[in-house]
């Protein structure tokens, strides 16, 4: 039988931002590798977009060689703390997990979490390349990419708009999800191995990419993020008491704008809608109920059949209390003096799959309100255009897509720019999350290691 962690209360969680679950003990991790099954042909490493060797690192765990699991891991993730609380892991290795046909998947997220927390990076001895590297962003992508690179012997710099490191891992993620304690533990072993972080600073505004290279940077990797919220374009979005996910987050994960004496005080009305059905749609609704709104609904223009989110993120929300309305699609926020005092929904009925596979909402032309003060807006980001912009003011000039996206190429993360690489939200590849960002990291870092290999 699979083994799952203790959870705190639903109740009591409700009013805190701990972590909802604990590790697994030592008992249960020792349960759990025996079950899996050292398959000849693992699909779970298929499923990885890093490749962890997962038979390797289980096997160790049933051996009690804790120290050579946290060794196999770390050969391809550096983040595995990270990587074993947020990674989807029903869609990706334990997805692939041939005990899953008719049972249950190995529970390896959750075996990745403990090896992690328990268990130190071997410190790499680094002998100086005599190049440097440039970084711009510490998120999954510059965090994974700035360890290859450093191990290689260059001295690498990761440059930060945000006056802490740890990019969406730090501002979009929840504590209660992803501990700060551990995420500080990934960013101070990179300071460790002497990767040098320079705060506040935006490269587009504060620095550019040309002042970059006439600083002696021999390369650049762009892994800045998805920052510029996609709204809905309706009536009412302008008013007070509307956030983008993406702000509200920032808010309450960065700048604690939900404690007192706050510098970014939050106004925390009694009923909130979060309209979007993905991660961070739930990310944002589990934060509303612990700010203090009385009512939380999530909206979706779908059923809950197509929901994006992890299957376990949307149980957690329900066992919190938030209220899920299907088939509603935004028409119009209702207004008040200036603020929001309700929302119009259309019903919709699901169509025709589309290109996602997903059956396409239609409007039945019937409409509902409900009574919330308070709209946040989950429905994605897009690439925010400020490098762009800078560079083509310096003659630099990008090929990127029809969404803004930078254009590279998908095993190096070339842009179209000799000596510029890029990765992660602002050039994805594949799904938007922490473990295909850091492959795009590994990936930018080996072209970039040949890339200096390469130079005379």
């Amino acid at each position: 039988m699979r083994q799952r962690p203790h959870e705190q209360d639903k109740m009591e969680r409700r009013h805190n931002f701990l972590p909802v679950e604990d590790n697994l003990t030592a008992e249960q991790v020792k349960a759990e590798a025996s079950r899996c099954l050292t398959c000849k042909n693992p699909q779970c490493v298929k499923g990885c977009p890093v490749n962890i060797q997962i038979p390797d690192f289980i096997k160790a765990l049933k051996e009690d060689d804790i120290e050579k699991a946290g060794e196999v891991i770390r050969q391809t993730s550096m983040l595995p703390s990270v990587c074993g609380r947020v990674c989807p892991q029903e869609r990706q290795c334990e997805g692939k997990c041939i005990l899953g046909i008719k049972g249950e998947p190995i529970a390896i997220g959750a075996l990745e979490r403990y090896v992690g927390d328990n268990t130190e990076a071997k410190k790499a001895e680094i002998v100086p390349s005599g190049r440097k590297v440039a970084i711009v962003g510490s998120g999954c992508a510059g965090i994974t990419a700035a360890s290859d690179l450093r191990k290689a012997g260059h001295d690498v710099t990761i440059f930060e708009a945000l006056h802490k490191f740890g990019g969406v891992l730090r501002y979009g993620i929840p504590p209660f999800r992803l501990p700060r304690t551990v995420l500080d533990r990934e960013i101070d072993s990179l300071k460790e191995m002497g990767v040098k972080f320079e705060k506040n600073v935006i490269v587009g505004k504060s620095i550019t990419l040309k002042q970059l290279k006439e600083d002696g940077f021999d390369a650049i990797f762009i892994c800045s993020g998805a920052g510029l919220p996609k709204m809905m374009n309706i009536p009412g979005e302008n008013l007070n008491g509307v956030f983008s996910a993406n702000e509200f987050l920032t808010r309450v994960n960065l700048m604690q704008a939900n404690e007192e004496n706050t510098a970014t005080p939050l106004k925390v009305g009694k009923s909130a809608a979060i309209i979007g059905g993905g991660n961070v749609a739930m990310d944002a609704a589990r934060t509303a109920v612990r700010v203090g709104f009385e009512k939380v609904y999530i909206v979706y223009r779908r059923t809950e059949a197509e929901l994006p989110a992890r299957l376990e993120e949307i149980r957690h929300a329900k066992e919190e209390g938030v209220i899920f309305q299907f088939l509603h699609a935004p028409s119009e926020i209702l207004e008040k003096d200036g603020y929001v005092a309700g929302m119009k929904f259309e019903i919709m009925e699901l169509g025709e799959a589309d290109e996602s596979g997903r059956r396409s909402p239609v409007g039945t032309g019937k409409y509902t309100e409900l009574d919330v003060d308070t709209v946040i807006v989950a429905l994605g980001t897009g690439p925010n255009p400020i490098i762009q912009k800078s560079a083509h003011m310096d003659g630099l000039d990008f090929v990127t897509d029809k969404k803004g996206y930078f254009t590279v190429d998908t095993e190096t993360r070339e842009t179209s720019i000799s000596t510029i690489f890029a990765g992660g939200d602002v050039a994805p590849v594949g799904a938007s999350n922490a473990i295909n960002a850091m492959g795009a990291g590994k990936k930018a870092a080996k072209a970039i290691n040949e890339y200096l290999a390469n130079l005379s």
